[in-house]
This record gives structure tokens, sequence and C-alpha cells, in this order.
């Protein structure tokens, strides 16, 4: 099973140096071999496979002396194969178009091979050993080492690793847990708890806000004319000096709205992840959502996707099920109890009694306790259930559950 463990490396100065020219070369040929596919397209109607990305290495070497000296070899094949990955993605729908790379991102560099995991530190070709702070103890066969540098100045590296261990087999024995995402609370599950919503960006606004605007008076100086980024050196900075350091200002601040927001749902997930055996999530499309200009903030901060990520590696991981239920599913306009469906539920309406059976709901714990239950009928019955050909809803009356998955209320 491949695993993957991200550590904060803590490179020198000439260390740090030797990456900004490895990060310029692979940007470099992953926008140049980028362009010349849209080229060829344009003009041949057929893009460039794998291997004649990485047939134009040798010439492009001898014609630029620094894709020799300041990158490692492997590292632009990984390029190649990796931009061969992103049209693959992109054509099968997985993924938007490839996009040319800019010096003002996130960079990264890959390792296939020959790189070594000491007591404190890793070793890379060209440049050394880096100081790493572990921790945890990694096991099993390196696949791939990835170095990657934030906007606000931080190295990582990402290592991806074969332990040589099956994926365990997925159980439903035991407890059964349905998820509500909102923006009121983050979630409230089927046993009644909320959590509330943290809401990361309202909390360092104010210093956001006192950093963007002294970016914004700063002299812009000479910006670049061409989309694809053909100086390699990263060093050479553009704009003035001023500006740059207000805008790695403006990173930091947003680096840290990230750590906390991804903390807040590493430590939730695992709390979810520990509790329960069998976790149902709603399917949103998030997409679609954010196109609500008054809700996109909110939705963008909150991080259902990145939760909904967290859950389900983690439930793979350790043998437990996950499952998302379908999105049109009228999990908040149903009754838990007597399963009958009301016409219509606004958003303002957070507290509502079922006119057959006259029982008073919340309105986020019902929708979670209708997601948990079709999430166990799924797992009992399979995901569609049909007639003659045409979908059935669910039967109004009792509700047959697996024999195994033991209802939380």
């Amino acid at each position: 099973m491949y695993t993957g463990h991200k550590f904060r490396l803590y490179p020198t100065n000439e260390q740090k140096e030797a990456l900004d020219n490895a990060f310029g070369c692979s940007r470099w040929y992953w926008n140049y071999s980028l362009e010349l596919c849209q080229k060829t397209f344009q003009e041949t109607g057929k893009g460039l496979t794998r291997n004649k990305i990485q047939s134009l290495l040798p010439k492009l070497k001898k014609e630029h002396e620094w894709l020799k000296t300041d990158v490692y070899s492997q590292c632009l094949q990984v390029v190649a194969l990796n931009l061969s990955t992103a049209y693959k993605n992109f054509f099968e729908k997985r993924s938007g178009f490839p996009r040319f790379k800019s010096r003002k991102g996130k960079q990264s560099i890959s390792y296939p091979q020959n790189t070594k995991i000491k007591q404190d530190c890793i070793h890379f070709p060209k440049l050394g050993d880096i100081y790493c702070r572990f921790t945890k103890e990694v096991e099993g066969e390196v696949k791939m080492m990835t170095i990657s540098k934030t906007p606000e100045q931080k190295y990582f590296v990402s290592i991806g690793v074969d332990d040589k261990l099956d994926a365990p087999h997925l159980s439903s024995d035991g407890k059964a847990i349905g998820i509500d995402v909102g923006l009121l609370d983050f979630c409230v599950t089927s046993d009644g708890s909320k959590y509330n919503n943290p809401k990361h960006w309202n909390k360092h606004y104010k210093k956001l806000k006192r950093r963007q605007q002294k970016l914004s008076k700063k002299a812009k100086g000479a910006e670049g004319t061409s989309p694809q980024a053909l100086d390699f050196k990263s060093s050479e900075q553009r704009g003035s000096i001023n500006r740059n350091k207000a805008r790695l200002a403006v990173s930091k601040v947003h680096g840290k709205i990230a750590r906390c927001r991804e903390d807040f749902l590493h430590k939730l997930s695992r709390k979810i992840v520990n509790e329960n055996q069998v976790i149902a999530v709603e399917n949103l499309n998030i997409k679609s959502m954010v196109k609500n200009h008054n809700l996109a903030k909110a939705i963008n901060d909150v991080g259902w996707g990145m939760f909904c990520t967290m859950l389900k590696y983690k439930s793979e991981r350790e043998g437990k099920v996950y499952l998302e239920v379908d999105r049109f599913f009228p999990s908040s306009k149903t009754c838990n109890k007597c399963l009958h469906v009301i016409d219509k539920m606004p958003l303002d309406i957070r507290q509502w009694q079922c006119p057959k059976c006259e029982i008073q709901h919340d309105r986020d714990v019902n929708a979670a306790r209708n997601i948990r239950d079709e999430a166990l009928r799924i797992l009992a019955v399979g995901r569609i259930a049909t007639a003659s050909g045409d979908n059935v809803r669910r039967a109004v009356g009792d509700i047959s559950y697996l024999t195994d998955a033991i209802v939380g209320e």
C-alpha cells in the first residue's frame, strides 16, 4: 500500500540558491514543452507523447548549458511524465487544461531515485545533505521524493513510500454515522453532535487587510511579458525589493490561515474516523456552489472538499467504510421517523415539524440521520434499486439495515 509523508526541510543559503535554479529549470522545461504541445496540436491536430517530450532534452541541453549543470537529469524526466499525466487527466475530465507555471506561486521538483534518508537529513543529487525535521519514522521502499517551496519561503519534502502491506479489508461491523456539513455549524452528526465553524479567514482578516494595503502601495517595477516565464533564474527577482517583502508578508498570513484550517480538519476527521466504522457524507457539487457570490468566500474558507478527502483516505487505511450519498437525495426535507417528504425547505428554517407524525426536527440533525440511513441502505441493497428500468425512491416504512452496523442515536 502506498503512503505519503511530509516533513519540513531546512536548506542552507547555498542549497536554497541551488534549489531556486533547479525550480527554474524544471519550470522552464514544463512551459517550453507545454507551449510546444499546443503549437503542435494547432498545426497537426495531434499532441506530443511523453517519449517525444523526453527526446527533446539532449538537444535542449546543448543549447542551454544550465539544463545540464543546475538540475538533476531525472528531475526533468519527471516533468515530462507529469505533463503527459496532466493531459491524460484533462482528456478523461478529471482536471482542467494544463497551465503554464509561474515563479510567484508554489515551486516543486521531484527526485525519482538516488535519494537517501539519513539520521537527521536527506541526501539529494547535486544538492547534498539537507537537514530534515522528521516527525515519524519512514518505513518501506521510497518511490519518489518531491521538494516544494511555498510562497512564504518554506521548504518541505513529500516522500512516497510503498510499505509492501495489503490494504485492509473493509468492514461495516461497528457504529455508523452520518455527517451533514454546513456554514453555520461546520458539520452536524447523526448522533446530535455539532462542531462550530472556526471561520479562520475572519480571524485573520484585519491583519491580511493591512498587509494587502501595504502591498498595493509598493512600486511594481518591471514585469514579465511572456506567460512561458523563459527566464529560469528565480533568484533574479522582478519588481521592487520592498514590494517583494510586502508580498512575502501577505503570503505568511495566507499560510497561517491554511495551516489553521488544515490542523482543524485533520483533528476533526481523525476523531470521527476513530469513533466510527461506517462514515456517510453528502456528495456536494462545491464547484457549482461557489458560483454564488454571496457564499463563495465562506464555502472556500470552510474546506468541505479537504475534509471529505481526509475522511476517505483515513477510513480506507483502517479498513472502515466511507460512503457519499447523492447530492439530490432530499435529506433535509425528509422526516427521519415516518419518511414523509415535504415540498419546500428554505435555508432560513432551522427547526420544523413533520405534518404527518408531528415530530419536531432540528434541520441539520435530521439531515445527518437521513444521510446515515441512506448510506446503510446502499450498503444493504446496492447503490441503485430499479423496477421496470426506472429508479425507485426509498419505500415508506421500516428500513432494513445491515445486521452488523450499529446506528448511533
